[in-house]
């Protein structure tokens, strides 16, 4: 009855997210079941009252007999209406309960938020970001806060939605049962570049896992709910071999996008929460102290590493500190790339 809302690991039903989890397929069971016991109760009333209507209107000569009341009707519009309810209630509280309390074998990662990026870290000191990347069939535990302001975890095809609290930890888990990439969104509103604060859940098979934990590059992951055709593997292994090299410039502009760097900063037109970076290379630069700089490479590494060294005028003090989650070499990338930026 509830297959047009829900496809249990599946990506083929529009009406929907997919449903990536146990959970997601219990909750889009409970939704079907509230849908269409709506618009059970809909046309019954509705059409009673069309009915009733039509039967009883207002003809020359006939007078409408005068109705008494009824006990056991009222009983049972008192006690169905009740019942109903009861068990809706029981039912959404059991998929509840079983959501909130995470196995004991869960693995855990921690979660931080930040204007306007997820930051991943893992039990073998790795850390990510905007990119979470988790085994499929296992357990997984969220450990959350935020270093501002209140933000929002929400991963639609998981059915899961957790605020992120600074000074605090909060908790979700999950058990991801289709592979690929699912979408996590900030259902918070958090500032200027909110709708930015995007990351993706990347749930990988037993193999896929242990090599990225061995620190192997992995192969094209889809989106969840699709698949890779063979041509599409072909050409992947094609350009492994053949692909010309990317440019320094590109695989920093790659960098930028990926880290979330262009949720608060420019590369053209109008300047966002941080300074723009259009022609910011080789210019001097205001700091809040007075001073001034030139922007050259130093200045750049140091304004990624250590932002709140050399603070531009008119710009609050909110970037977190990338060092330590960007390797030397997207460093380079990411300098090369503003130097571009003309």
């Amino acid at each position: 009855m509830f297959s047009l809302f829900n496809s249990a690991y599946a990506g083929t039903v529009p009406l929907m997210p997919i449903a990536a989890t146990d959970a997601a397929v219990r909750w889009d069971a409970i939704y079907g079941f509230l849908f269409w016991i709506s618009v059970f109760f809909f046309i019954l009333v509705i059409g009673a009252m069309l009915w009733f209507a039509y039967k009883y209107q207002d003809r020359p000569g006939i007078r409408t007999r005068y109705i008494r009341g009824s006990h056991v009707l009222e009983a049972i519009w008192i006690a169905v209406p009740t019942l109903l309810l009861l068990g809706i209630f029981g039912w959404g509280f059991s998929v509840y309960r079983d959501m909130r309390e995470a196995p004991l074998d869960a693995y855990e990662i921690r979660v931080i938020g930040k204007q306007w990026l997820w930051n991943f870290q893992y039990d073998t000191g790795r850390t990510t970001t905007n990119e979470l990347y988790v085994p499929m069939n296992r357990p997984v535990k969220l450990v959350m806060t935020s270093e501002d302001v209140i933000h929002d975890f929400f991963i639609p095809n998981f059915r899961i939605k957790q605020d992120v609290v600074p000074g605090m930890y909060t908790s979700v888990w999950f058990e991801a049962r289709v592979p690929g990439k699912h979408q996590v969104y900030c259902g918070m509103y958090c500032g200027t570049s909110h709708s930015g604060m995007l990351a993706q859940v990347i749930a990988l098979d037993d193999q896929q896992w242990k090599d990225w934990l061995a620190g192997k590059k992995l192969p094209p992951i889809p989106r969840a709910g699709e698949q890779l055709t063979q041509a599409d593997r072909e050409q992947a292994e094609r350009a492994s071999i053949t692909q010309a090299p990317v440019s320094l410039a590109d695989q920093g502009r790659h960098v930028f996008e990926s880290k979330g760097c262009v949720s608060c900063h420019a590369m053209q037109g109008a300047t966002k929460i941080g300074p723009s970076l259009n022609g910011l290379y080789g210019k001097r630069v205001e700091l809040a102290d007075g001073t001034s700089v030139v922007a050259d490479d130093n200045y750049v590494r140091n304004s990624i590493e250590n932002p709140q060294a050399q603070l531009v005028r008119g710009y609050s003090p909110l970037m977190p500190t990338f060092k330590g989650l960007l390797k030397p070499t997207e460093l380079n990338a990411l300098v090369a790339f503003v130097k571009t930026l003309k």
